[in-house]
């Protein structure tokens, strides 16, 4: 159970999965709070915290209502209250990670016929995925479904978004490498994908009020070493708030503990580990005594809000308490050192030469 010295103990860490396991419905779905909608990528991410946290009866059934709400065409609904589709649209983002969830599982349980069985729902989901693949190399964000099925693509890319699928592609591939069940596919897409995160970050959509923006590109992987060091910084001063974590929204005096902690797993990713335990003790205001966690806090007014408790918070600490603990062997999966290598890097109709990484 990680445990991260002066911060967390590892019953504290446990508590916070237990947490999120209390709120999983019947059906297996982990909502974003009782009642609230589920989407699958903060659904698979608190399966990957539950898994760490001891809850593994809770995690499997998490992974098997993925598999059984997945769509035809490889996507799941953007989001599902209590069983009843709200939103139908196909977010790829979404759709990508469940890649990163089963390769979580098999580097912490090692069990093959998990794989064997959720690989089907991967590899649709990945596919899914990269046929809706934008020119520039960025993936187009969703597809709207209508009566008959899939309907328009939204031809625009979230580099957030985007961001997160180069590291669910590369969790695919190692899969892939497992069940030897070659996708040369992703690799191109994934290479496509990486030229555009390092090179092209103006053609993704303009949500650069978002801290999601700042560190993405960081924490899925496509960004590394210097470049790393100095994206962190050029958005340090704008979205860190001293003692409290991160803002959401730049302009917002609104800290929330999801971000600061993919912010900590995102500098834990490049060698920055004091700055990264620094940021983890600073969201634990957050932290409520049985281990559930708020949102977020206003703090000139000195609130939690919303007045809610997430399980996507609570999965997020889980996670980044064993990235900075190295505890378990799933630790380095936003580190990228346990995923498969990083993708020859190609440029197709930006006009750059062709690159390798």
């Amino acid at each position: 159970m990680p445990a991260v010295h002066g911060v967390l103990t590892s019953g504290e860490v446990a508590a916070t999965a237990a947490s999120i396991a209390a709120m999983q419905e019947a059906s297996g779905a982990v909502p974003w709070t009782p009642g609230d909608k589920t989407d699958v990528w903060n659904h698979v991410e608190a399966a990957m915290a539950m898994l760490v946290g001891g809850q593994v009866e809770a995690a499997e059934r998490a992974y098997a209502w993925c598999a059984r709400t997945q769509r035809a065409d490889g996507s799941w609904p953007m989001e599902i209250v209590v069983g009843e589709v709200r939103d139908a649209s196909g977010e790829t983002n979404m759709s990508a990670y469940l890649a990163v969830g089963v390769w979580h599982h098999w580097l912490l349980r090692r069990d093959r016929a998990f794989v064997d069985r959720m690989w089907p729902v991967v590899r649709r989901g990945l596919d899914f995925v990269v046929g809706i693949q934008l020119p520039f190399g960025g993936i187009a964000w969703s597809q709207e479904w209508d009566a008959s099925g899939p309907a328009r693509v939204n031809e625009e890319a979230l580099l957030a978004g985007s961001s997160s699928i180069y590291q669910s592609l590369r969790a695919g591939v190692a899969l892939a490498d497992l069940v030897d069940d070659p996708q040369p596919e992703w690799e191109l897409a994934g290479g496509r994908l990486g030229h555009a995160l390092r090179h092209h970050r103006d053609l993704f959509l303009d949500k650069s009020e978002f801290s999601m923006d700042w560190y993405y590109p960081v924490l899925g992987g496509a960004v590394r070493g210097a470049a790393a060091a100095a994206l962190l910084e050029q958005g340090w001063d704008t979205f860190v708030v001293p003692g409290l974590g991160i803002k959401c929204v730049s302009h917002n005096p609104w800290v929330t503990g999801a971000e600061t902690c993919e912010l900590v797993m995102s500098l834990d990713a490049i060698g920055d580990h004091g700055r990264a335990v620094e940021q983890f003790r600073a969201m634990q205001h957050l932290r409520e005594e049985d281990g559930r966690y708020w949102t977020g806090y206003v703090y000139p007014d000195d609130v939690f809000w919303p007045v809610e408790h997430t399980t996507y918070t609570a999965a997020a600490v889980v996670l980044a308490a064993d990235e900075l603990s190295r505890t378990t062997p799933a630790s380095g999966i936003m580190r990228g050192d346990t995923l498969g290598g990083h993708f020859e890097e190609i440029a197709l109709e930006c006009g750059c030469s062709r690159m390798h990484v």
